[in-house]
């Protein structure tokens, strides 16, 4: 494939909006080509930045554009699987909102058809392109810590006035073990390269979602613990301990939203090392190594089968969960 990939956009959501609707418009590789979205003026913010936009009226009609190449799919988390499976049958490669299943095993239906396809599908897990996790990745690997005894993380919003909002809605597989947990689970994943041996957790449930959920679990070698809530302040770290240091990611998740990407090395005799990164957007690094991809047949940093893991912690943290 020669020239920019051609990106369309099932939907109008807020996040396509703010976020990956501008890194893909300002991403090397890649083209901002079509909006599908049954509401005119909902396409207006987004052709104030793309004045070229192609409006397209239903989400079939821009999957029926033999133009576009690629899709970017932010709908609600019950809706991912079906429109992720609908675009590759169109022969779209497809980058799918997290969680891009509801459970573990429907990945095994997005595997088969990417496979029968041949398009390139993944969900939009972004936080692996950021190069702070390339960077504590390589600390851990290198023995920077020492033995890793434990990893502890935390991500919390409080989003309660937000009556509205999907993550508040059970019927869109709200909840916010499916909207955040996949980050203290897959960047513990990513970071260590280690899956679960077991896994305990407690939650709290309003109004049929989980609002807060405490996970603790054993790895090959340490110990994991974590929180998620969308009932709480907003805080997120990642701390990985180990016998001979510890590194401390300050804004894991929401680098440049939360605060700065920062990793602290804390080594023996009160030392520590602090790695900046003022500058990086992980939603336009994940785009153009999406784009990279397809093009040049690199391998994609996050394939289906990572997500899959992930999916699968959750599930495992889901059913085992005593209430709070």
């Amino acid at each position: 494939m020669t020239g920019p990939i051609q990106w369309g956009v099932l939907g109008a959501a807020n996040f396509a909006r703010q976020f990956m609707a501008p890194a893909i418009h300002a991403a090397d590789g890649a083209r901002l080509a079509g909006l599908a979205t049954s509401d005119a003026s909902k396409a207006q913010p987004f052709q104030s930045f793309c004045p070229d936009l192609k409006v397209y009226d239903s989400y079939d009609a821009l999957l029926a554009d033999p133009l576009i190449d690629a899709v970017y799919i932010p709908l609600p988390n019950h809706l991912h699987v079906e429109w992720s499976l609908k675009a590759m049958d169109a022969g779209k490669h497809v980058l799918c909102e997290k969680p891009m299943t509801m459970q573990a095993q429907e990945f095994d239906d997005l595997i088969a058809k990417r496979d029968q396809t041949g398009v390139l599908a993944a969900e939009a897990y972004m936080i692996v392109h950021h190069p702070q996790w390339q960077h504590v990745r390589r600390l851990i690997a290198d023995g920077a810590i020492g033995k890793l005894v434990h990893v502890a993380g935390a991500f919390s919003f409080d989003n309660r006035a937000d009556t509205g909002n999907i993550r508040n809605r059970a019927e869109t597989g709200g909840g916010g073990l499916r909207d955040i947990g996949v980050y203290v689970i897959g960047s513990a994943r990513y970071a260590t390269g280690s899956e679960p041996v077991s896994v305990n957790s407690a939650i709290r449930w309003q109004d049929d979602i989980d609002v807060f959920t405490e996970i603790r679990a054993q790895f090959p070698g340490f110990t994991y613990s974590s929180y998620v809530s969308i009932r709480m302040h907003p805080h997120q770290e990642m701390v990985f301990h180990g016998e001979g240091g510890l590194i401390r990611l300050t804004a894991p998740f929401n680098a440049r939203v939360f605060g700065e990407a920062r990793v602290e090395l804390h080594r023996p005799g009160l030392e520590m090392q602090v790695t900046r990164f003022p500058a990086d957007d992980q939603y336009k690094l994940q785009v153009e190594a999406f784009c990279r991809s397809v093009r040049d047949g690199v391998e994609y940093p996050c394939p289906l089968e990572f997500s899959r893991g992930t999916q699968d912690m959750i599930d495992r943290v889901f059913s085992g969960a005593t209430p709070l």
